[in-house]
């Protein structure tokens, strides 16, 4: 029996998006630029799945443009607002915690000459208001902040961090990378004070490949990818109709079940919290005050590439921190101020709306069976 709670990786596709992405390559396979009625019926695919996406944001439509998945969408709101935004300020503030996607594209953006305040989480991974708040001054002109962090689980209050930074500086540009939060807690961007987000498909049950970016009216973002001008010329390049109407899909069928899903992710987590306190060699990483859908732990004097595979010869499947990070020592835990030995031997388990409680208690029974077999070896 397989046990997966790897969730926060990639999430298997539910039926829904499975079958609409199916009849997009099979029935609707028409270019959504051509003007026969094939062609509309693909554009309709497009524009209901648009809809779909803008109503788990509580905005329009049209904020809302496709892309090939977060990494995308945060290459281009990052560099497009550095390269709009900042010419006459220089600064931009993010939390040191931010996914590789944000924090290399922000490498990039110091490569080029622009100078970037990384704000330091606290003892349980969130970032506190005050201290991102000081590293605002009056050359800022971007600021990025993630909504949950997808090692830990830490869930930064961004509508609290936006409006001070909006209050103190007016002009400033705000980023969050909202793929670990999306349709998992609740997300009104009116609420955010966010004018760039970002959300991805292939953690919500879509296929991979497809995600979307919101862009609040009177941002200018320009191209990343120039062409034929899809996607009101911010995203060149012939729709993925099927991958997009399978994220529309997915959307529609989770929307209604958010308090339901959390609900029984809280359940897991608690029971999973209770099964490992339990246990004198593991390090519970992530606060309580965490999204129930992540837990990061560390088990004493194992590697985590050793625990993952003895895990993994029993079927169990979880990470060690970031799956972008491919085994490297987790930079967010470092932040954090754990030590380096801990955050070396430290695993993420993430749950879904199809993880079951049965999972739990296999994984904590292969965990204690690696601990006793490997802490002989070791």
């Amino acid at each position: 029996m397989m046990t997966y709670l790897d969730n926060a990786a990639t999430t298997r596709v539910c039926e829904e998006a499975a079958q609409a992405a199916v009849d997009a390559m099979r029935e609707n396979y028409g270019n959504p630029s051509s003007l026969h009625r094939m062609g509309l019926d693909a554009e309709l695919i497009l524009t209901s799945a648009r809809k779909s996406v803008a109503k788990a944001l509580s905005v329009t439509p049209e904020t809302i443009t496709f892309t090939s998945g977060a990494t995308e969408s945060n290459n281009t709101l990052l560099l497009g607002a550095a390269h709009t935004y900042g010419k006459r300020h220089r600064t931009i503030v993010a939390s040191s915690i931010e996914h590789p996607s944000v924090e290399e594209t922000l490498q990039c953006l110091e490569a080029e000459g622009f100078i970037v305040k990384r704000v330091k989480p606290r003892s349980d991974g969130s970032i506190n208001l005050t201290d991102f708040l000081y590293a605002v001054d009056n050359d800022t002109f971007l600021a990025t902040c993630m909504y949950v962090n997808n090692e830990t689980g830490a869930i930064n209050d961004i509508g609290e961090i936006f409006s001070a930074v909006k209050f103190k500086q007016p002009d400033c540009i705000t980023h969050t990378d909202a793929v670990q939060g999306f349709l998992k807690l609740p997300m009104k961007v009116s609420d955010m004070s966010a004018d760039l987000i970002t959300v991805s498909g292939h953690k919500i049950h879509a296929p991979k490949g497809i995600g979307a970016m919101y862009i609040k009216r009177g941002i200018r973002i320009p191209p990343l990818l120039h062409g034929g001008g899809q996607e009101k010329g911010l995203r060149s390049g012939t729709e993925s109709v099927p991958l997009i109407a399978g994220l529309g899909a997915a959307v529609e069928a989770q929307l209604p079940n958010i308090p339901t899903a959390y609900k029984n992710a809280q359940m897991l987590g608690d029971r999973l919290r209770t099964q490992l306190s339990a246990l004198p060699f593991v390090t519970i990483n992530s606060g309580s005050n965490c999204s129930p859908y992540v837990m990061n732990i560390s088990v004493q004097g194992i590697r985590s590439e050793i625990m993952l595979h003895f895990l993994e010869s029993r079927h169990v499947y979880v990470s060690s921190g970031s799956a972008c990070s491919k085994g490297k020592t987790s930079r967010v835990l470092t932040e954090m101020g754990l030590d380096a030995k801990l955050a070396d031997t430290s695993l993420r388990i993430s749950f879904s709306k199809m993880s079951a409680w049965g999972e739990i208690d296999l994984f904590v029974t292969a965990l204690r069976e690696g601990y006793m077999k490997l802490e002989k070896t070791s």
